[in-house]
């Protein structure tokens, strides 16, 4: 009869500092589900995020010892039912069951509760989402064992690939649907589009029929850039309103402007960003590739365009009532991965145990796309 492990594997920062101070532990107690509402996920793979190259070296405001901002992976156990919710329709075990493949964003993982780089994590079923449909899993898995997760049946897609979706896609749709309300035939300026959030949102404003732009520091990055389905790739470099506008203000210069702008590069780019729009257009800051200096002496009145929309989306609002996780199509996404829609493959696959060279990729720059650890 199998026994249910009382510690688990996980990675903690020993100390803030360079990757060599990501510490694996085999013997961290597994966390419990003690709170009402909560979920405890047998975490498969989880990706990997510059904000948690930044909390490792102590420039986030908040953080923990085990970090890790999302995951994928299956229910494992539940927290007792939230006061709130006494219907038996939208109880966990209903829309949870035991087994299911779901993947779990934010809800201050990595920032106030441990975080998913570990073999179990602990997470509010607000920022829970099922990859596959509950009744049907439930239907599938009848005949087997409830609580053998090892029976029931494998998610959509492999666990690495899975990985690679729920933070860049969730915050990328977010973006571009609410944030910046992209619409069929708005021309669209993506700045960082070769970075793991810039291609989710590359592929989801194509096929949305926006007409997109593209940057990168990369000229050897274009091809994978049209391929994707981008019209223009530019290179991100300083001076991009005077390569792309020009001088003067006349109508043909207002013609090169876009009607949206993804601001993914940050501080460092986001007032040139505000000069690229046209009248009524909206610009939505969401990366911080550049670094996260804060933008020096910045006047609206001197560089804002008359008529442009500023915005900030950070994706640690998931899970909120302004920002539901259950708004964002990401069982769509998955299918549409899962047919070849979206070429959203993760750019390298790491184990567990190389937790310290996925993190010296990250800083060296050398990720060309989405980066993901298994987990044992």
């Amino acid at each position: 009869m199998a026994t249910n492990p009382k510690t688990m594997k996980a990675i903690l920062i020993s100390a803030f500092g360079p990757p060599e101070n990501l510490v694996i532990k085999n013997d961290i107690p597994i966390p419990e589900p003690t709170a009402p509402g909560t979920i405890r996920i047998r975490i498969r793979a989880f990706g990997i995020n510059h904000a948690e190259m930044h909390m490792r070296r102590g420039e986030w405001a908040e953080s923990v010892p085990i970090s890790g901002i999302e995951c994928v992976g299956t229910v494992d156990a539940w927290g007792p039912p939230s006061p709130a919710n006494t219907d038996t329709d939208t109880s966990l075990p209903t829309l949870f069951p035991i087994g299911l493949p779901v993947a779990a964003v934010m809800g201050g993982l990595g920032r106030t509760i441990p975080g998913s780089y570990a073999q179990y994590t602990v997470v509010r079923q607000e920022n829970v989402v099922p990859l596959v449909s509950p009744a049907e899993f439930v239907s599938s898995t009848s005949s087997s064992s409830p609580n053998n997760n090892d029976n029931n049946i494998p998610p959509p897609l492999p666990w690495a690939e899975l990985a690679a979706l729920p933070e860049s896609y969730s915050t990328a749709w977010t973006c571009l649907f609410r944030n910046l309300a992209l619409e069929r035939g708005h021309r669209l300026l993506i700045r960082g589009a070769t970075s793991a959030f810039g291609r989710a949102a590359v592929n989801l404003a194509v096929a949305a029929g926006a007409i997109v732009t593209g940057t990168t520091r990369s000229e050897g990055k274009f091809a994978a850039l049209r391929a994707l389905g981008v019209a223009e790739v530019l290179l991100e470099a300083p001076g991009l309103p005077d390569r792309l506008l020009g001088e003067g203000n006349d109508e043909k210069t207002t013609e090169k402007k876009f009607d949206r702008v993804l601001e993914l590069v940050g501080n460092s780019t986001i007032v040139e960003s505000l000069k690229l729009v046209k009248r009524d257009g909206r610009v939505c800051l969401a990366g911080w590739l550049g670094g996260l200096e804060p933008i020096a002496e910045f006047n609206p009145l001197l560089q804002m365009a008359s008529g442009v929309h500023f915005n900030f989306f950070g994706s640690f609002v998931f899970g909120t009532p302004e920002f539901p996780l259950s708004d964002v199509p990401l069982g769509e996404v998955v299918q549409a991965v899962a047919e070849g829609k979206f070429d959203a493959k993760p750019f390298k696959v790491f184990v567990f145990d190389e937790i310290r060279e996925a993190h010296r990729y990250m800083e060296e720059g050398r990720a060309g796309g989405k980066m993901v650890v298994v987990v044992d």
